[in-house]
């Protein structure tokens, strides 16, 4: 199953377990049983002193296996083979039950560890799913911590009957005590969060008690993250409040045209952008999002930010850096079939549906990569765009049509995303030149068609454009005196990560001026 050099690499990580453990596995007949055996084996040759396996399990779901520190009654089990993006994930599983201690903020521990109550996760996964990971870790720590915790990794493709049953249309998907808890990524903490109902009023007294920031940074992406580094560079007091640290960077599977990096992933980059920001001394309060902003009442006062939990933050400088977010098509169906369906990520989704017929809503550059990523997966694959010729690149296009398995509607105006039994099965478009509509049975919408600025709280207060952008000028000064703005929720163009870091340095910058002329 592992070649030598994932080998050398495993045996080196489990070199790091103190505590025994054993694996106990569950199998069948079947190929992936097989395999299964194969890597447990493998990996029990590597730490024969600490790590013991057994293949007597009679779990329901074949191929699996459960991970047991000796003498514990904590429950974290693997369905499937935890391979591809989650092999990260099962080598942490590992650590974490050997004793190794977890790179996880001891707050956040503690806090897993006081929750009461009677908690069984599945959570469903796939192996090309660059979003899963996270939340296949959180929930794995969280039952190697609390033995209240029970979680289960089921890897879809192993398990097709059950995503079929449970109509599992989007990884990852988590389910507590057999109801739909979340889909999509979420960090431990947000997690942790759900399940604590008293946390939020927490985290508001914490806010409320904090002194006055001298830099107040709202959203974390790359221009947050930017201007918290060159803000602490300057060695003031820096906030940085964000509903999730690296923001949309997170989503983005891979970054190639981020200078000097030749290559990383979006959640690499996230980390990296806050673990930078952190090095700093920068007070980092991740999922938080603002709710209001109250400028300062006379020159030289204070910005009071009003966040959802009903806590504030004050500060003598204000920086927006919120981001944007996928835009919806708003057409009927949309919402109702959101994850039944309908997706935005085809790279965690796409497997999904696999041998199906889908479509793409959107001629640009995201929607034709969609497109051809998913021909590769899909029966076929059907693109609207609304204008008269596809906007993507050349050189995407070209690729695109010469694909078998695709069609392509130009002139296309989206009416409807249909469905039947809780699912979808078909769209509805117009053709804008002849205002013929047409259905066109299909089993999964992919929308791509840009993004919308995250900037709805700030109406009545900030100067926005008709699209919602943040009005800036060169130097990321908005109308507010002290309030400043940067990267994809602004006017600047081009949204790009690179763009938006600059913007964040340039706003960064202002604010410091701005700090020491009045």
């Amino acid at each position: 199953m592992l070649d030598d050099t994932l080998k050398a690499q495993l045996a080196a990580y489990l070199e790091r377990v103190t505590l025994p453990f054993e694996m106990v596995a569950s199998l069948d007949d079947s190929e992936t049983s097989r395999d299964m055996r194969s890597l447990l084996e493998t990996i029990q040759s590597l730490r024969a002193d600490k790590i013991s396996v057994r293949f007597d399990g009679n779990d329901a779901r074949k191929p699996s296996f459960s991970l047991q520190r000796a003498g514990a009654t904590n429950s974290l089990r693997f369905a499937g083979l935890p391979l591809g993006h989650e092999f990260t994930s099962l080598v942490l599983a590992l650590l974490w039950t050997g004793g190794h201690p977890p790179k996880e903020e001891q707050e956040v521990m503690d806090q897993i560890k006081s929750l009461d109550g009677d908690f069984n996760f599945e959570v469903y996964m796939s192996l090309t799913c660059h979003n899963c990971p996270d939340v296949v870790q959180a929930l794995s720590l969280m039952a190697i911590l609390n033995p209240k915790i029970k979680t289960t990794v089921i890897e879809g493709g192993a398990f097709q009957d059950e995503v079929e049953k449970r109509q599992i249309m989007a990884v990852p998907m988590v389910f507590l005590n057999g109801q739909v808890f979340g889909s999509g990524r979420m960090e431990v903490a947000e997690i942790v969060a759900k399940l604590d109902t008293n946390s939020a009023e927490r985290e508001a007294a914490k806010m409320n008690a904090k002194e006055a920031y001298d830099v107040l940074i709202v959203g974390g992406g790359p221009a947050g993250a930017a201007a918290a580094v060159y803000a602490a560079r300057k060695g003031i007091r820096v906030g940085v409040a964000a509903e999730r640290f690296g923001g949309q960077v997170n989503d983005t599977l891979g970054i190639e045209n981020y200078i000097s990096i030749q290559e990383t992933t979006g959640p690499k980059l996230a980390a990296d952008l806050e673990a930078h920001a952190r090095s700093y001394g920068v007070d980092i309060m991740n999922l938080q999002r603002a709710d209001k902003i109250v400028p300062a009442a006379a020159p030289g006062g204070l910005t009071e930010v009003v966040m959802a939990n009903g806590g504030s933050l004050k500060a003598k400088t204000v920086i927006l850096s919120t981001g944007a977010r996928w835009r919806n098509v708003n057409v009927p169906g949309e919402a109702e079939y959101k994850n039944k369906g309908v997706a935005y990520c085809p790279h965690c989704d796409g497997p999904l549906f696999k041998g199906k017929d889908v479509a793409v809503i959107g001629g640009g550059n995201s929607g034709v990569e969609a497109a051809i990523d998913l021909a590769g997966v899909v029966n076929h694959v059907t693109v609207f765009e609304f204008m008269p010729e596809l906007k993507a690149d050349a050189v995407l296009v070209k690729k695109l049509q010469s694909l078998p398995n695709v069609t392509t509607h130009t002139n296309a105006q989206t009416t409807e995303i249909t469905g039947a039994e809780g699912k979808v099965n078909g769209i509805k478009y117009k053709n804008r030149e002849t205002g013929v509509e047409t259905l066109v049975p299909l089993e999964g919408v992919f929308v791509q068609i840009g993004l919308v600025p995250n900037t709805e709280f700030l109406r009545g207060t900030v100067e926005l454009s008709k699209f919602g952008e943040i009005i800036i000028d060169a130097k990321g000064h908005t109308n507010v005196p002290g309030v400043f703005a940067a990267g994809d929720c602004t006017t600047v163009p081009y949204k790009q990560i690179v763009i938006a870091a600059g913007a964040g340095a340039t706003a960064a910058l202002s604010a410091f001026d701005h700090l020491i002329r009045h």
